[in-house]
């Protein structure tokens, strides 16, 4: 399956306070950058991908279907916006990988049997712990 590879232009950029290093730059420049991706109204998906990212990505949605993903972690925008482009391929690629069917296995018998010795040995170690039995007549 070829990786989707999203940019600028496929997203809604805002720009916010961030929380991240930038001493008292912080409290007065947005450096923190938010991008929303509407995975309905989207063109470079296919139905087939769309739906399998809202049965996947379900929780990480808004109501309106929308993946937020936030980057607050260097003073500089241009960074901030370039990391969360990053996040956001990540995300969606992710959730677009195929995912691998189990294969039912069966234990060995050699597991079997550690098992049981296993057992037995932990069963002999509780039995020491009792009290000793006094027979009737004593």
């Amino acid at each position: 399956m070829p990786k989707i590879q999203l940019n600028i232009n496929d997203v809604k950029r805002e720009t916010m306070l961030a929380s991240g290093p930038g001493g008292q730059n912080v409290n007065k420049v947005e450096s923190g950058v938010r991008l929303r991706f509407d995975l309905a109204s989207s063109d470079k998906l296919t139905e087939e991908q769309k739906s399998l990212l809202f049965k996947r990505l379900g929780s990480k949605l808004t109501e309106s279907g929308e993946l937020l993903i936030n980057a607050t972690d260097t003073r500089s925008q241009l960074q901030n916006t370039e990391i969360a482009l990053e996040k956001l391929n990540k995300v969606i690629n992710d959730a677009l990988k195929p995912r691998k069917k189990r294969i039912k296995t069966k234990p060995t018998k050699s597991s079997k049997e550690k098992r049981l010795q296993d057992k037995g040995r932990q069963a002999e170690k509780k039995k020491q712990r009792k009290k000793p039995q006094i027979p009737p007549g004593y």
